[in-house]
């Protein structure tokens, strides 16, 4: 059964912009509308997080956004009882809200949490869709427009944590990557104020770094970190410095590694 749900639609003016590579703004309106859980996969920096802003106020939901870490336990997104003036206070998780109040609610970086976490979320992405508050003794059912959002980096993350797979399969996938050369230029120019053709030769520089990613890297130079590149030189740093700055040090510590980088960045950009 559809749920017709009401209008969120919102002026396109106070919508964040966002470029689509595919189907996935349909996907996710799709998921929303049917009341499913989606999961975006793909490298740090490639849009994610955008493209769930743009996708909650596109609909017109609340969103909350939650960056995963590895000391963000359960209780973090659910809630806990604090101190206030002498009494014992139950404060809502930033998931009991968006539960309680519909809207979005993103875990960004989901394998960074500690593993009680995903014994939270699976009631709320099967066919149950709900909260059990063991600590209050509530079990909150999830609202039409509420729908749960993770993210993770697989190409990353197999090095060091995983999701499993019981997990996954309680999602949506939507694999991300990053854009094509052109459409990357137009992004990055919008973003930052720099002209395309002075945007070209660092999206020629950040794919030739990234083709090292799983080698001397673990890492590859994101759109974030091209934007910001571009934002320096759009006002006025000279070129090999904002490199430096915003697409090298970033990526990593080691002398040797680093040197190695920037002869990359001399054959790409003189």
């Amino acid at each position: 059964m559809t749920i017709v749900l009401r209008d969120h639609s919102r002026p396109v003016a106070d919508i964040p912009a966002y470029s689509a590579s595919g189907n996935e703004c349909a996907l996710f309106e799709s998921a929303w509308r049917r009341q499913l859980p989606l999961l975006l996969k793909g490298p740090t920096g490639c849009g994610k997080t955008r493209f769930v802003s743009h996708m909650a106020a596109k609909l017109g939901l609340p969103l909350a956004t939650v960056s995963c870490h590895d000391d963000l336990a359960a209780a973090d997104l659910t809630g806990r009882y604090l101190l206030k003036g002498g009494d014992t206070t139950w404060m809502d998780g930033p998931l009991t809200r968006s539960v309680r109040e519909g809207g979005v609610c993103y875990l960004d970086e989901i394998v960074e949490a500690r593993k009680d976490v995903a014994v939270v979320l699976h009631p709320l992405t099967d066919d149950r869709r709900i909260l059990p508050l063991e600590r209050t003794g509530e079990l909150l059912q999830a609202p039409p427009d509420f729908m749960l959002v993770v993210s993770y980096n697989p190409g990353y993350q197999n090095l060091l944590k995983s999701l499993k797979p019981s997990t996954r399969q309680r999602f949506v996938a939507i694999e991300f990557d990053f854009l094509p050369r052109a459409e990357e230029i137009a992004v990055v120019s919008r973003e930052s104020g720099l002209a395309e053709e002075r945007v070209a030769p660092l999206v020629d520089l950040a794919t030739r770094l990234r083709a090292l990613k799983g080698h001397d890297l673990e890492e590859g130079v994101s759109t974030r970190l091209l934007v910001y590149c571009a934002s320096l030189i759009d006002v006025g740093m000279p070129v090999r410095d904002a490199v430096l700055s915003a697409m090298i040090e970033p990526l990593t510590d080691e002398p040797d590694v680093k040197s190695a980088l920037l002869e990359v960045s001399r054959s790409v950009i003189p």
